[in-house]
């Protein structure tokens, strides 16, 4: 489902209701208790709440996260590689090289204050909702479902972040500004908790005046991916990065939690098997189409009113000479991922493919990369070193280059028909959740419960409608490897990898120690020199004290009960 972004209109309309709650009568004292009542008691006023609520979402968009300006989380990782060198547009870069920079003074990766503040919201609505409210037990429970929705997603950013931190189920509770942490296992199952009380009570969809807000299948299949990160922390962490007693997740309790995930993302795929979700034909056509059935929960903007600049963020700078931004680019590492159209992996140690690297690749390589000499909006993209206006430039060699430093650029979820997208802006969808993920989800849950079948039955569903064979994994690791790669390439930009590689505890490894690469791409001969070059000026860092980030200082000196995560 769709989210149109009226949060501003909302709170002009929410402000008036206020002033009006105040001065139909204005011989009674204007109490906190009475603005409380006079808003509950109005039906439409708690449609404009829960409304408003949705814009958290937001804050995650096209994979991002509130760092510098629009840093996407994929750029600490090996399949984006950010262009600037600089504080705010480069922030992402900094983090990536420098661990350093990752302390409780100032931890850089920080939701916490912005997440509690949509928190004590949530609980205000639930607790308003059952003392004021003038509305049927029916609708009762559609809001409190709606509110738990967006509540246990909040807490999902938190907990992936610090593993362990602080429940506020009780709006009482704040009556004591002194709260414990709760263990990591707790805050996974509580969240699982939102999430199932949401499943169960939304409906399979929403009618048209209520189009944007969560639904059924959105609720499960947020829910099977939070089952999914319980159970990868149960199996992988096992306390070897961290001392602190909340964190970390019996690893018991591994097989249940893999099992409540695959029964999660089950519900979602009998909605499919029913026709309301569906994987697309068209890789391309899933970010552009407004009526995907692919899309579980996703966010809509409308011009002129509610837009967004990720064209003008990602776009190759041909589009607008002298405007665009190029924040980020695919990795070499990347563009290799990506198979052949036969299924067979690409090599540049295979003399064919590696005179034609662009040539025989698999669809979804021509709906997320752009190439030296891909076309695009009637040109044809000219990324080899020079000082063209899309040609390569090595990393560092300017602090905004506004060009590659890889020899590619992002062409997934941008808009081809958007010719001036300065003046436009942009109006395509960031999505939050697809079947697509479910999917994948399914298939990694059913691999590690020993359900071979059932994983590969799930796995294949997707490559086949990528345009590809089914896997040819044999076993449980071979599987996990397969399932690895297609998360790494069907979920590009969309803000997973780094997540995933935290959660299967291979940050440490992977993206520690390392310069990823790109390529210099130069004519020889009748055809092309294709170059490995560092696209990182040095070694990147991920410590393993990074998989649980350190609270704000400030958030423990305010909270006496509350203790910093150890290693901080």
């Amino acid at each position: 489902m769709s989210i149109i972004f009226s949060t501003i209109k909302r709170s002009f309309l929410l402000a008036g209701i206020v002033v009006l709650a105040h001065g139909c009568k204005i011989d009674i004292p204007l109490t906190n208790k009475y603005t409380e009542e006079a808003i509950y008691k109005n039906p439409a006023n708690m449609e404009l709440y829960i409304g408003g609520m949705y814009s958290e979402f937001n804050t995650f968009q096209f994979g991002q996260f509130p760092i510098g300006y629009s840093n996407a989380t994929d750029a600490l990782t090996d399949v984006m590689k950010y262009t600037s060198t600089t504080s705010g547009n480069g922030t992402v870069n900094i983090l990536a090289m420098d661990a350093s920079r990752v302390d409780a003074a100032g931890p850089q990766l920080n939701y916490w204050s912005t997440g509690y503040s949509r928190i004590r919201k949530l609980n205000e609505f639930i607790y308003g909702l059952y003392k004021y409210a003038k509305v049927s037990d029916e609708e009762k429970a559609l809001y409190e479902a709606e509110a738990r929705f967006i509540r246990g997603y909040v807490y999902f950013w938190l907990v992936k972040l610090h593993g362990s931190v602080v429940i506020m189920p009780e709006l009482e509770g704040y009556a004591n500004k002194d709260n414990a942490r709760s263990s990591e296992d707790d805050c996974w199952k509580y969240i699982a908790a939102d999430f199932a009380y949401a499943a169960e009570k939304l409906p399979v969809t929403q009618p048209a005046a209520r189009a944007g807000r969560a639904t059924k299948g959105a609720a499960y299949g947020m829910l099977a991916r939070t089952w999914l990160y319980a159970a990868s922390i149960a199996e992988y962490d096992k306390k070897l990065y961290n001392q602190d007693p909340l964190t970390g997740v019996p690893a018991a309790n591994a097989p249940a939690y893999y099992k409540n995930a695959a029964d999660a993302a089950a519900e979602v795929i009998k909605l499919a098997d029913q026709g309301t979700y569906a994987l697309e034909s068209n890789f391309a056509a899933i970010f552009l189409k407004k009526d995907s059935k692919e899309s579980l929960f996703k966010l809509d903007y409308i011009a002129p009113q509610f837009t967004h600049q990720f064209d003008l963020g990602f776009a190759p700078p041909g589009d607008i000479p002298g405007q665009g931004l190029v924040y980020g680019v695919p990795t070499a590492e990347l563009v290799n991922e990506f198979e052949m159209a036969d299924g067979s992996k690409f090599s540049w140690s295979n003399a064919t493919q590696a005179a034609n690297p662009y040539v025989g690749r698999e669809p979804r390589f021509y709906a997320t990369i752009l190439y030296n000499g891909a076309p695009w909006k009637s040109r044809t993209i000219n990324s080899q070193a020079g000082s063209g206006v899309e040609n390569f430039i090595e990393y560092a060699a300017s602090p905004e280059p506004k060009r590659t430093v890889t020899g590619y650029y992002i062409k997934k979820m941008l808009d081809s028909t958007n010719t001036n997208f300065v003046v436009n802006k942009s109006t395509q969808s960031s999505i939050e959740m697809r079947y697509a993920e479910v999917l994948l989800i399914a298939a990694e849950a059913r691999t590690k419960i020993n359900d071979l079948s059932g994983a590969t039955t799930a796995l294949d569903a997707l490559r086949n409608k990528r345009g590809l064979p089914g896997t040819t994994a044999g076993d449980a690791a071979q599987l996990m490897t397969a399932i690895e790669h297609e998360r790494k390439v069907e979920l590009a930009f969309e803000g997973h990898r780094y997540w995933d590689l935290r959660r299967w505890r291979k940050a440490h490894t992977v993206l520690n120690g390392v310069k990823f690469t790109g390529h210099r791409i130069t004519p020889q001969g009748a055809g092309w020199k294709y170059e490995v070059v560092p696209a990182d000026n040095v070694n990147r860092q991920f410590t393993p004290a990074l998989y649980y980030i350190p609270i704000p200082v400030d958030e423990i000196q305010r909270n006496a009960a509350m203790k910093q995560i150890q290693g901080w």
